[in-house]
């Protein structure tokens, strides 16, 4: 018996949502360790679609547990109006089928007009962010002045805090020529809300020990990709929190020891949502916009079109390691079907000479060039392929040359976005 955690091994948007719905039937408990509803999960079960930002996969599942971990940063009013919305499509999320940490740091409307601010005025600044006050609440927590989840059961002690937050805060807005936040505006905010998400509030790191030691498994969820990690993604223009695979146990409060198995979700192409490096963007040819109109490439947050390009085994590889990837499941295979040929990043070529990995620099970065290695393509459909035997023999060529050029099995393939629609080569849960 084993636990797993997700993690996506490319820019984030490589399928999380309907890998992690896959193997929650298999676990007991699925845990959401960083991020905020920045991160959209598109989950197609029976034909009814589910978008989910910053609840676990594992709520649409009846019996399971889901957990919000220390590491998310949470929107109060998005998580009520998320559940909300789930409960007019049939689910129904109580107290016994979620618990979030005592700990977690709270997102405020101030987080939100601040990103919102800087992605506006100065180009310098500006990152590509989904604007939801992510980084600003990520930034109020290292600098020890957050607002976290266990603040709102204590209400009077929450003047000292909210004139702390906005010492802070006030002083940006007046450089910005905004008007300062009154404190009692943010308390009547914050003891409105309360009510309606203290039932969830949990001690996590406790109630997730007790439940290991009950012999539980535990799927921890990752959003977003490796490569938008703060620090081992394509820097600055990543997200403000650790993606990678040991930030499950940080941002959930179990020790290391408690991971079994990383498993990395990637496509079978690359897609980027924002700004930034990208060394295979096709975007400005067919080749990109045909792979984006076949993968309905926009993002569940944002609508915001998806930058596409070809598989870049250099980054797959990186990120295997810096995850510690045990296994891979390759999503969206079946969006290649019919192309004469596919192309696959192998090696940069910078400044006159090749690499094998992409610097940190984020100018290096941007003048990486891909060295592309051509394999012939398929005609027959992968489409919802359910075994290895029905998947056309060039198709299964291409996943073994990925197997090899990233130096890790794939264990799983998904060839739609139906649940059902899965190839399983290795079973995460089974050691």
């Amino acid at each position: 018996m084993a636990n797993v955690v997700v993690v996506g091994s490319q820019w984030g948007d490589e399928g999380k949502g309907k890998i992690v719905d896959w193997l929650s039937e298999q676990a007991d408990i699925v845990v959401r360790f960083q991020g905020g509803h920045n991160a959209g999960h598109t989950l197609v079960i029976d034909g009814a679609t589910y978008k989910l930002s910053l609840l676990p996969s594992g709520v649409v599942r009846e019996g399971k547990l889901s957990v919000i971990g220390n590491g998310v940063v949470i929107d109060p009013q998005a998580l009520i109006d998320e559940i909300a919305q789930l409960k007019k499509q049939g689910i129904v999320v109580t107290p016994q089928s979620l618990r979030i940490a005592e700990n977690a740091p709270l997102i405020l409307p101030l987080h939100r007009e601040l990103e919102a601010l800087r992605e506006a005025d100065d180009a310098a600044t500006r990152i590509g962010t989904t604007k939801r006050g992510i980084g600003p609440a990520y930034e109020d927590k290292v600098g020890r002045r957050a607002i976290r989840f266990m603040d709102l059961a204590d209400l009077p002690a929450l003047h000292g805090k909210i004139d702390r937050l906005l010492a802070h805060h006030n002083a940006l807005r007046r450089g910005h020529g905004l008007a300062e936040i009154k404190a009692q505006t943010v308390y009547e905010h914050l003891a409105a809300i309360a009510p309606k998400v203290l039932p969830f509030m949990d001690t996590v790191w406790s109630l997730l020990d007790s439940k290991r030691r009950e012999g539980k498994r535990i799927l921890f969820e990752g959003a977003q990709g490796a490569l938008l990690d703060i620090d081992h993604g394509t820097y600055p223009y990543v997200t403000s929190s650790n993606t990678v695979a040991a930030q499950a146990a940080t941002g959930s409060g179990l020790g290391p020891n408690a991971i079994d198995y990383v498993l990395g979700i990637c496509k079978a192409y690359t897609t980027r949502v924002g700004l930034g490096p990208f060394p295979t963007d096709q975007m400005d040819n067919a080749i990109g916009k045909t792979l984006g109109e076949r993968g309905h490439e926009f993002g569940t947050v944002t609508g915001r079109a998806r930058r596409c390009g070809w598989f870049d085994a250099v980054l797959v590889r990186q990120t295997v390691l810096t995850c510690g990837i045990d296994g891979l499941a390759l999503t969206k295979l079946d969006i290649l079907d019919g192309f004469d040929e596919v192309k696959v990043c192998v090696r940069y070529r910078l400044d006159g000479r090749e690499v094998d990995y992409l610097p940190a620099g984020e100018h290096v970065q941007a003048r990486a060039e891909p060295i592309y290695e051509t394999i012939a393509g398929w005609k027959e459909p992968t489409a919802r392929a359910r075994s290895w035997a029905q998947l056309p023999a060039q198709a299964i060529k291409y996943v073994r040359r990925i197997e090899e050029l990233v130096g890790c099995p794939v264990a799983l393939l998904s060839t739609s976005p139906e649940r059902e629609d899965t190839i399983l080569m290795k079973n995460p849960f089974e050691l």
